[in-house]
């Protein structure tokens, strides 16, 4: 991808495509806000202008007053209590204090005046009008000013427009929610998010170049277009969960330069009728507008589960969503331009009107990583972590069969965590060991009060695990082997496949269920007991014997036939009824020989037990001094040799360094178990 990307810069190279910046316009908030900020910078300015037109008036002395009075220069004048406000009749040279000296006068040509009397005189009106008889004498009542009658008139008006001003906010604020629920929630990417590149995805090369090629078409159309070729409309993308289908849709806005929408399935169904058929339209319309451009809907199955009444009847409102999304995608309308990559752990609940091509053109598997891919992905998340000289991430990925992206993500954060907690500088192997044991197998419980009976059965419960299934040919390896209470579990024997597992065979599930039973039997033989620890070992016992005969055909008896159609409630997300399609006594047979496959293997493990009966006591010994064995040293113990003092601060033992338990020749094994019947060679699958 980065060869790719070089050739983007060589002169000749292809021009990335340019973002187009949203065709957005001011948001309505920011319209409102300089709508009001020029409306009152306008009134402002009125207001200025309107008492610059006014005839200026000033306030003068009670003796200058006195002295127009006599005069007979009284025009017209207002008494409003003591306050008085007049107009002389001759425009006067008036002494006026100082603004900033009161001490001091100057003379203005006064017309309009103000005063306050110092006492009430009521002769005073009557002495105006004999001194001018032309004189206008008013009088008001005393009160508020203007303003001060403006503001308690308009007051009640002014909180009713501001209350819903600010509903209106809110309303603008949240999206329009009580107006606009049919609006689409996507959210394009973009802005200050870290980006996310080809480059940070590991282990799924495959997914990688089909995106790719979409990525391509989106940047030059043409080169496909001459071939007769156009542009898939849509890409599912299938997994499993923690494979990494949300992070391949981030890679793909952060390596198209294309606008990129994202919205969970969730987000279309609400409350309200109608909602989520309007928010795909909104979803469409808003990507015709950006075209070219990726829309991307995580979690579809939220919204695009198979239609019909099912049980406990049907939801409309999801399947209107649906409709329109058809109808969108693959309708009487084109979308030239806009690509719909969706993601999804429940491709079996799809409707089947939504997986056919013309809708999504390319359903890409995301599938668990292999070794190779598993190693690349803890390259990628440990940029960031210093690890030290003896980590090896090639040896820890053999070491990690099964794990997905995120669980190995989630392992090298552990060691981190770990590591900082320990006071170190740097992850160590160790560390990514405990690590990788912690996300296995649960955290360690070491506070637990634990009775030393219960202790000594746990002991050999575990050690009866191992000694079996170091004995088998067809066993998955004994990784490690403890007493510690984790999780939920009193205890744990830990079985590490070699290699990734695609298909299991009559031998594999023979000798799986002979080490499962393996702990059982140890409780007989050495205690003279049965417990309640062994009810996970016989439940996945009786269900993988159960699946050898009705499913897989493992059953030489019955043969290679399927017993049991299922009849998948879709509508309810599992599959909870199951037809038999068969009669009484072929149930019954089907009872006999799951009953027999778990009584052969009881007794094949009983048989291993008894002839290494040393061998566990040994083991259960060692357990219950070091409380936990790794595969080094129950080789030792099974090779009859001798454990090493213990070092109370000894870390376990790195991956690099384990050796697998040794497994005995076919023939010896057969020497070994007299009476019971070969073990099949796996096949080649079919």
């Amino acid at each position: 991808m980065s060869d790719q990307r070089d050739s983007d810069k060589r002169p000749g190279g292809r021009t990335p495509l340019t973002p187009r910046p949203p065709a957005g316009r001011p948001t309505r908030p920011f319209k409102a806000m300089v709508f009001w900020v020029l409306l009152v910078i306008v009134l402002l300015v009125a207001f200025q202008m309107f008492e610059m037109g006014k005839t200026p008036q000033y306030r003068i002395s009670y003796s200058e007053f006195l002295s127009q009075v006599d005069s007979g220069n009284i025009k017209k004048i207002t008494f409003k209590g003591l306050e008085v406000r007049g107009e002389l009749t001759t425009p006067t040279l008036v002494p006026i204090p100082n603004t900033t000296d009161r001490e001091r006068t100057r003379e203005v040509k006064v017309e309009q005046f103000t005063l306050a009397l110092p006492v009430e005189d009521k002769d005073l009106p009557q002495r105006i009008l004999d001194r001018n008889p032309d004189a206008m004498v008013e009088g008001q009542v005393p009160g508020g000013s203007m303003w001060v009658k403006v503001l308690t008139s308009g007051l009640p008006l002014l909180l009713i427009i501001g209350l819903w001003l600010l509903i209106m906010r809110q309303m603008q604020a949240g999206g329009n929610r009580a107006f606009s629920f049919g609006k689409s929630r996507a959210r394009m990417f973009g802005g200050d998010r870290p980006r996310v590149t080809f480059n940070d995805v590991a282990g799924c090369d495959e997914a990688k170049e089909e995106l790719h090629e979409i990525i391509e078409f989106l940047r030059e159309p043409k080169k496909f277009q001459k071939l007769g070729g156009r542009i898939p409309k849509g890409a599912l993308l299938l997994g499993q969960p923690g494979t990494g289908k949300t992070l391949l849709a981030r890679a793909v806005a952060g390596e198209a330069n294309v606008p990129f929408f994202s919205m969970s399935g969730s987000d279309f169904v609400e409350m309200f009728v109608g909602v989520g058929a309007s928010r795909v339209r909104d979803l469409f319309e808003t990507g015709k507008k950006h075209a070219p451009c990726i829309l991307f809907i995580d979690e579809i199955d939220a919204v695009g589960r198979h239609r019909g009444a099912g049980l406990g009847g049907g939801h409309d409102e999801r399947e209107q969503t649906l409709n329109q999304l058809l109808v969108e995608m693959d309708g009487f309308e084109s979308n030239e331009g806009v690509i719909l990559i969706a993601a999804t752990n429940r491709a079996d609940v799809l409707d089947p009107a939504l997986m056919r091509p013309g809708r999504f053109d390319r359903r890409i598997v995301v599938d668990l990583p292999d070794v190779r891919g598993r190693e690349g992905i803890l390259r990628v998340h440990s940029r960031k972590t210093p690890l030290a000289e003896d980590v090896n991430l090639a040896v820890l990925a053999r070491a990690t069969p099964g794990m997905s992206g995120a669980d190995l993500a989630n392992v090298i954060n552990e060691a981190a965590l770990l590591a900082a907690r320990k006071g170190m500088t740097k992850v160590t192997m160790d560390v990514l060991e405990d690590a990788k044991d912690k996300i296995y197998l649960g955290p360690e419980r070491r506070s637990r009060v634990v009775k030393e009976e219960t202790k000594r059965l746990t002991a050999y419960h575990e050690a009866g695990h191992a000694v079996v299934g170091a004995a088998l040919k067809y066993s998955d390896p004994v990784h490690k082997v403890t007493i510690i209470p984790r999780g939920a579990a009193g205890g744990l024997t830990f079985f590490l496949p070699e290699d990734d597992r695609s298909e299991y065979s009559k031998a594999w599930c023979l000798d799986t269920i002979t080490q499962a039973l393996g702990g059982r039997v140890a409780e007989e033989l050495i205690l003279k007991r049965m417990g309640s620890g062994a009810s996970s070992d016989i439940q996945m016992v009786s269900k993988l014997a159960r699946r050898m005969v009705m499913h897989w055909g493992m059953s030489e008896k019955l043969g290679p036939i399927a017993f049991g159609d299922r009849d998948e409630q879709v509508f309810l997300g599992r599959d909870i009824v199951q037809n038999t399609h068969y009669s009484e006594k072929t149930s019954q047979e089907i009872d006999e020989e799951v009953k027999r496959i778990v009584d052969e293997q009881y007794e094949r493990a009983r048989v291993i037990l008894e002839e290494r009966i040393d061998i566990l006591h040994r083991m259960a010994n060692a357990l219950l001094e070091r409380e936990t064995l790794d595969a080094a040293e129950i080789q030792t113990l099974l090779e009859g040799g001798t454990l090493a003092p213990m070092d109370p601060e000894r870390l376990h033992a790195a991956p690099a360094e384990e050796k697998p338990a040794a497994k005995p020749a076919e023939t010896d094994r057969k020497k070994q178990m007299p009476g019971l019947p070969p073990i099949v060679e796996p096949g080649p699958s079919t």
